[in-house]
């Protein structure tokens, strides 16, 4: 990567999917392998998202994933770094804010209050589906129908025991190929691979981002989260709230089948850093 200005960015922990966050500009077309570079620099980074200033007066700042993807915890932490900046957003009580985010049509929500020292509290109104529907899949000899939950930017296909593909979650790299493949298959921007139990208490996350060329097993994923809660408020005809526990937490989502979904969780600043110019 050529000699150019140190690079700023903060790091920032939302129920354990580490995000960074570039606060320098950054060319879109070099911000794959910069993201590359903070995650070889920090190996607990999970995906990486890029600032820039609002083009709107009702917007709060603008979150650019590093393959064009929506992610709805990088939009929690943004958010989250936005208001614990914001001198005028210290007191007590909520704040809402709205940010422009890659792979949403239209400005996010989050709802926002602070807790104990950098860490804050946030709601985000998460895009509606633009559809849901069952799709059959095919992995090696296993076959069978999936729901698959279209959304702006990201997409995610649910996996429940009874399916014949649970299988899957443990045999990691066969899932991992698997994403690949079905992501291929679709023609998605991105696909999750989201493992519900049969309780519908806990979630293991699997993210493929072509446009970064990463495979994560997330330690939380809120558009999975949203896009499960989505699946059984479709199933049952009805609102329904329910807490995930996710390898790295807990994430709570609400969710009814005329589309509106909320999606709770806990941002925390770890720390604000440099990437020299020699390391860009």
């Amino acid at each position: 990567m050529s000699a150019v200005e140190p690079l700023g960015y903060a790091i920032l922990d939302p129920t354990g999917n580490i995000t960074a966050l570039v606060e320098t500009p950054v060319d879109s077309a070099r911000q794959p392998e910069t993201a590359a570079a903070l995650v070889a620099r920090h190996p607990q980074v999970e995906q990486v998202g890029f600032l820039s200033p609002p083009a709107e007066e009702a917007v709060r700042g603008t979150l650019r994933m590093a393959g064009g993807e929506f992610c709805g915890n990088a939009t929690m932490s943004a958010a989250a770094l936005a208001f614990l900046d914001d001198s005028s957003d210290a007191g007590e009580g909520p704040r809402r804010v709205l940010f422009r985010v890659s792979g949403a049509a239209d400005p996010v929500e989050v709802r926002l209050e602070r807790e104990t020292g950098d860490s804050v509290r946030a709601g985000v109104k998460m895009p509606p589906a633009l559809r849901i529907e069952t799709r059959p899949f095919v992995y090696e000899t296993k076959r069978g129908d999936l729901p698959v939950v279209w959304m702006e930017g990201i997409s995610h296909i649910v996996i429940e025991p009874g399916s014949p593909f649970w299988s899957l979650l443990r045999d990691r790299s066969a899932a991992e190929e698997a994403v690949r493949n079905w992501c291929q298959e679709l023609g998605a921007d991105g696909l999750g691979l989201m493992f519900l139990d049969a309780s519908g208490a806990r979630l293991t996350p699997l993210v493929y981002v072509p446009g970064s060329g990463t495979v994560f097993w997330e330690n939380s994923c809120a558009s999975g989260t949203s896009a499960a809660g989505m699946v059984l408020a479709a199933r049952a005809g009805e609102k329904v709230a329910l807490s995930l526990t996710e390898p790295g937490g807990v994430l709570r989502v609400e969710s009814d089948p005329a589309g509106g979904t909320w999606l709770y969780g806990r941002a925390r600043l770890v720390g604000r850093y440099v990437l020299p110019r020699d390391e860009r």
